[in-house]
């Protein structure tokens, strides 16, 4: 699987197995060095277009656990500021030899259109109302 842009592109044996991994990787955050190489050398990049601190330092966690390396975007402080697009800002960052795109956008559907313009993998962090529940406070 090159992405993983749905809950439900998955069967229930891929669930089942990814939850099985999760449980051997948990041993691994007891290490004094929770590391693994699983990843070293692959670059993953945390493209968050809406704030969301638990997601993003998640990712970026299991990525660095992995030994990849993580580069985060902010857009705050990116061209998207002056009306660069969001194919213009991934096919930029692509150009830097990525391998993986985690993306968080509200437009629903945006990772999905990012996986046809580029070839790294992409992970659906959420999308609009896709893939994460926005939570309503009272």
């Amino acid at each position: 699987m090159k992405h993983l842009l749905s809950i439900a592109d998955l069967d229930r044996s891929e669930i089942e197995g990814l939850l099985e991994l999760s449980e051997r990787f948990r041993e691994v955050t007891q290490r004094d060095i929770p590391k693994v190489p699983a990843l070293r050398g692959k670059v993953v990049v945390s493209l968050f277009y809406e704030d969301s601190t638990r997601t993003r330092i998640s990712f970026e966690t299991a990525a660095k656990r992995l030994s990849c390396d993580v580069m985060a975007f902010t857009v705050s402080s990116s061209s998207v500021k002056k009306g660069e697009s969001l194919r213009d800002t991934v096919q930029t960052i692509e150009a830097m030899g990525i391998d993986a795109v985690v993306v968080r956008h509200g437009a629903a559907g945006a990772p999905h259109r990012i996986a046809s313009w580029i070839d790294a993998s992409i992970v659906n962090a959420g999308d609009g109302c896709h893939e994460h529940r926005r939570s309503v406070r009272t």
